[in-house]
């Protein structure tokens, strides 16, 4: 348990939470099997991933979106695992300043190869970089997670790694893909759920932590925390318990 007085400084100190392992592929139509019957407080997500926001949902969560506009760029590089922790840390912190009664969930994702960290290209020459670069290669994509309730003292902080190798890619087919636009605000310059399904020949982890947050361990920890409650007797669909 971190100090409030710790947490409202914020969050450059990194605070490592439990969760370990590699969890299987969570099917996005799995909701209602997934999380049946739970009643909740009302939680934040602090990102404007519209994917993030998609797993959530299909989770049978319900929250609402404050985006963090924490500036990235003001965390050091260090090894990946945790350098997506202390962003994610971070994005965290900035939103529960604001709302320090509310259970926040913030995350990052890096895509990893060879030691280099490819993050979002800028045009289609940097696009065309990346995808020839992970062509017939596996490469790593990491998730750093927190989950955070100020008011609390509650902080889990903690990374997910998926292995991802890619078929092997023509120069037509990595120029129809960027002609599509889909590479352009991704990691790594695909989207797995997306168009750039067809680039993945397998993986080896979590599914939703490619698309860009961990699923299961998130809910795991919801639910630990007593944030996601079970109840037999609820409607089949989620409620919220104020």
């Amino acid at each position: 348990m971190i100090p409030k007085t710790i947490l409202s400084i914020l969050f450059y100190s990194r605070y490592a939470g439990v969760r370990t392992g590699l969890p299987n592929p969570t099917p996005s139509d799995r909701n209602d099997d997934m999380l049946n019957n739970i009643q909740h407080t009302k939680l934040i997500l602090a990102s404007k991933s519209p994917r993030r926001k998609y797993l959530l949902e299909k989770a049978g969560i319900e929250f609402d979106v404050i985006h963090s506009h924490f500036d990235e760029s003001s965390i050091p590089l260090r090894e990946p695992n945790l350098y997506v922790q202390d962003l994610s840390l971070a994005k965290a912190g900035e939103v529960a300043r604001q709302y320090p009664d509310r259970w926040i969930i913030a995350a990052d994702t890096i895509v990893i190869i060879d030691g280099q960290v490819l993050g979002k290209p800028k045009g289609k020459k940097a696009a065309y970089r990346m995808l020839s670069q992970l062509s017939g290669q596996t490469h790593q994509v990491l998730t750093g997670y927190t989950i955070c309730n100020l008011h609390l003292d509650k902080n889990t902080t903690d990374s997910i790694r998926t292995d991802v190798t890619f078929k092997h890619l023509t120069p037509n087919e990595i120029e129809w893909y960027i002609h599509t636009e889909e590479p352009f605000d991704k990691a790594g310059a695909y989207a797995i759920q997306g168009l750039g399904t067809f680039l993945v020949k397998t993986i080896n982890g979590s599914y939703t932590n490619v698309v860009g947050l961990p699923v299961c361990e998130v809910v795991e920890i919801l639910i630990q925390e007593g944030v996601l409650k079970m109840d037999q007797t609820a409607d089949h669909r989620t409620s919220i318990n104020d």
